[in-house]
C-alpha cells in the first residue's frame, strides 16, 4: 500500500466515536420548512433519522418537564442545524462562514436566550439530585446511538448555488456556424427549423406514438403489528397491576400502574419509529402521561376525605366551638380565629381537596403552622411557594397577649392564605 491514499471516514457502526460526532456534524439534521410545527428541530431530526417527529416531539416535552433541559436542547438545535435551502446553520452565519435565512440579529437573540435556558435548568430541583444531568447525558448518548446506527439513511445534499445559462456563449456560435456551413441561409435561421417530418410511406400522415402505458400502483406497506401488541402488553400490565393494588399489595398504587403502563407505551412508540408502525399509541400515552403527572406532582389524598362539596365558613368565638378539623372535598374554606378570647389555646386542621383555604388568626397570638398544597399559591405569615409539588411551610410565629393557636391548612388542588386579622 502506498503513502499517497487518501484516508476514507468510515460510517456507520464502523465508525469510531471521533469520525462519529464529526460526521454527525457533517451531515446534521436539517430544520425542514413545512411540515414543522414551530422552529423544525424535531421535524429534521425525524426524518433525518428515519423516526416519526412526534417522538422527538414527545421526548423533547417530556424533558423539559421532567429535566428542565428540552428547551435548552431545542434552542441549540435551532442555532446549529441549518434550515432547509441554507448552506449554514444560524450561528455559522453569524460569524461569516456562509448565508443563513435568519438574520445576524435573529441568531443574537438564539444566542442569548440560551443563558436563561441553561440557568432555569441548572436552578431547577432537578439539578439538585442529579437527575436532570443525568436526563441530559442520557438524551446525548441517544442521539450519538442514533446517529452511528442510522447515520448513513437521509444524509442531507447542501444546495450549491445555480449557475444562470448564458444566453450566448462562443459554443453556440461555433454550433451554428458549423450547421451553415453546408450553404448560404439569407434569413440566418437555423436549418434544422426547415426539416419536415417524414410522411408515411402511404403518403398520410405520420404514425402516432402510443401513449405511455400507465404505472403500476406501488405495492402496498404491510402494515405493522407493533402497535397492536404494545396495546395489548400495556393492557395486560396495567390490568395485572390493578389486580395486585387491589390485593393490598403497597407498591402498585395508582401512579406506579399508570407509570409502568406509561413506560410499555414508551417502549412501543420508539421500536415503531424505527420501523414506521404505532402511531396510534400516541393517542394513548398523551393522555396517561397528564394523568401520570397530576398523580405525581398533585396529592389525592384529600380527595377522599368525606367532607362535602360547598363552601365552608365559620367564625367561633370560644374555645370550644374551634372543630378538630374544617374539611371539604371540593369547596373553599374561610375559618377567623380573630374572635377567640384572650389567652386561649386551640389546635386545629383544615383540609381542602379542591379549593381555596384562608385562615385569619389574631395580630398577638403566637402561632405554630404548617402550610401545604399540591397545585396553587400558599402564602403563611408572609412566607410563600409557588406552583406544582408539595412544599410544606412549617415555622412557629411569636406572639405577645398569651393566644396560642397551633394550624395545620393542607390542599389538595387550590391556594392556600393565613394571615392576622
Amino acid at each position: 500500500m502506498s503513502g499517497s491514499e487518501t484516508h476514507v471516514p468510515k460510517r456507520g457502526p464502523a465508525a469510531g466515536f471521533e469520525e462519529t460526532v464529526k460526521d454527525f456534524w457533517r451531515s446534521r439534521p436539517v430544520r425542514p420548512v413545512h411540515g414543522r410545527k414551530f422552529a423544525g428541530v424535531a421535524a429534521g431530526i425525524g426524518y433525518r433519522y428515519g423516526i416519526d417527529p412526534t417522538v422527538v416531539r414527545v421526548a423533547l416535552v417530556a424533558a423539559t418537564v421532567f429535566g428542565g433541559f428540552g428547551v435548552f436542547v431545542y434552542l441549540l438545535g435551532w442555532l446549529f442545524l441549518p434550515q432547509e435551502g441554507d448552506a449554514v446553520s444560524a450561528f455559522e452565519g453569524l460569524i461569516g462562514r456562509g448565508r443563513a435565512s435568519s438574520s445576524p440579529a435573529f441568531a443574537v437573540l438564539l444566542l442569548i436566550l440560551l443563558f436563561p435556558g441553561l440557568t432555569w435548568t441548572l436552578s431547577g430541583g432537578w439539578m439538585t439530585d442529579g437527575t436532570g444531568l443525568i436526563g441530559f447525558a442520557l438524551m446525548a448518548v441517544a442521539l450519538y446511538l442514533l446517529h452511528r446506527n442510522r447515520g448513513q439513511f437521509n444524509r442531507p445534499a447542501m444546495p450549491t448555488p445555480a449557475q444562470p445559462a448564458a444566453a450566448f456563449s462562443m459554443a453556440s456560435a461555433g454550433s451554428a456556424s458549423t450547421a451553415t456551413q453546408g450553404g448560404w441561409d439569407p434569413l440566418a435561421a437555423d436549418p434544422s427549423a426547415w426539416d419536415l417530418p417524414n410522411a408515411s410511406p402511404s403518403g398520410g400522415l405520420p404514425p402516432q406514438t402510443p401513449p405511455p402505458a400507465p404505472a403500476p400502483p406501488a405495492p402496498r406497506r404491510r402494515r405493522s403489528k407493533i402497535g397492536a401488541a404494545t396495546f395489548g402488553a400495556a393492557v395486560l400490565v396495567g390490568g395485572v397491576g390493578t389486580v395486585l393494588g387491589l390485593d393490598g399489595e403497597p407498591w402498585f398504587s395508582l401512579q406506579h400502574v399508570i407509570g409502568l403502563t406509561l413506560g410499555v407505551v414508551g417502549i412501543g412508540l420508539v421500536a415503531g419509529s424505527f420501523v414506521r408502525g404505532g402511531r396510534g399509541l400516541i393517542g394513548l400515552a398523551v393522555p396517561l402521561a397528564i394523568v401520570g403527572m397530576a398523580l405525581t406532582t398533585v396529592s389525592f389524598d384529600d380527595f377522599s376525605v368525606k367532607g362535602g362539596v360547598g363552601d365552608l365558613t365559620a367564625t367561633p368565638s370560644q374555645v370550644s366551638e374551634v372543630l378538630p378539623e374544617y374539611k371539604r372535598s371540593a369547596g373553599n374554606i374561610d375559618v377567623d380565629l380573630t374572635k377567640l378570647p384572650a389567652g386561649a389555646s386551640v389546635t386545629t386542621k383544615v383540609s381542602n381537596g379542591a379549593g381555596n383555604s384562608t385562615v385569619l388568626v389574631p395580630a398577638g397570638a403566637e402561632v405554630k403552622i404548617s402550610c401545604e398544597t399540591g397545585a396553587g399559591d400558599v402564602d403563611c405569615l408572609g412566607q410563600s411557594r409557588s406552583g406544582l409539588g408539595e412544599d410544606t411551610i412549617d415555622f412557629t410565629s411569636p406572639g405577645s397577649n398569651g393566644q396560642k393557636i397551633d394550624l395545620k391548612v393542607k390542599n389538595g388542588v387550590g391556594n392556600v392564605e393565613v394571615r392576622r386579622g
